[in-house]
């Protein structure tokens, strides 16, 4: 049985949604943009902006999914809801920005200050990634309160697993802030990017594997 079913007919869209449709779909444009920024000198250099543009909008599409579901049910008179909107929104913001500013490097600079220009954007990017784990959680979080009765008790639990399984992604993201995990490296690439596809991973093979614990259906 899904969300909408255990509720009835959806309720009217806020306008903070119609806005973080607005906000999201800038974002994705904004990062498209960004491709053409600046003249490719090399075929490889086209497929490392492609790549990155791809990275971008997976992170944007994933969120805005996760979110669109948790806001079709979570009542958004709430003040605090309506706090970690503007906050999420604000970091869905600065999604294309960071991930620009750690795959374009600016040809005045030497390897060494893009180097740490690069780190300095990942860590941003870092943190910024986490926030928006841990503001969707809160989500999550807000509608699993058996005492609120937003959805039924086993769509709840559902909810909760989502939490937890946002919450730990968060800190585990945030774990790679640290410095040697931009000084490390696997492939020639730092291993904190590599950390950043786990909340991806986590999602579409949730999806695959266990579709009801990222559509939110109740068994």
């Amino acid at each position: 049985m899904s969300i909408q079913s255990q509720l009835g007919e959806r309720r009217p869209r806020p306008r903070i949604e119609t806005l973080a449709d607005l906000v999201f779909g800038l974002s994705l444009s904004i990062g498209a943009i960004g491709l053409i920024a600046s003249s490719p000198t090399s075929q490889g250099e086209i497929n490392s902006h492609i790549y990155a543009f791809g990275f971008t909008f997976l992170v944007l599409i994933t969120a805005w999914i996760i979110y669109t579901t948790y806001m079709s049910v979570l009542p958004g008179e709430l003040k605090a809801v309506t706090f970690l909107n503007v906050a999420l929104l604000l970091l869905v913001a600065l999604i294309p920005y960071l991930l620009n500013s750690v795959e374009l490097a600016s040809p005045l600079l030497s390897p060494a200050e893009a180097s740490a220009i690069g780190a300095y954007a990942s860590t941003l990017f870092t943190l910024d990634l986490s926030g928006i784990l841990l503001i969707l959680a809160a989500f999550a979080h807000v509608i699993s309160l058996e005492e609120k009765k937003i959805v039924a008790p086993k769509l709840a639990q559902l909810f909760r697993n989502g939490r937890n399984r946002m919450t730990i992604l968060s800190f585990v993201t945030l774990i790679s802030v640290a410095p040697p995990f931009w000084e490390w490296t696997l492939f020639g690439v730092p291993v904190r990017l590599y950390i950043w596809y786990l909340p991806l991973i986590s999602y579409w093979v949730g999806r695959v594997v266990r579709p009801r614990s990222r559509t939110y259906r109740a068994p």
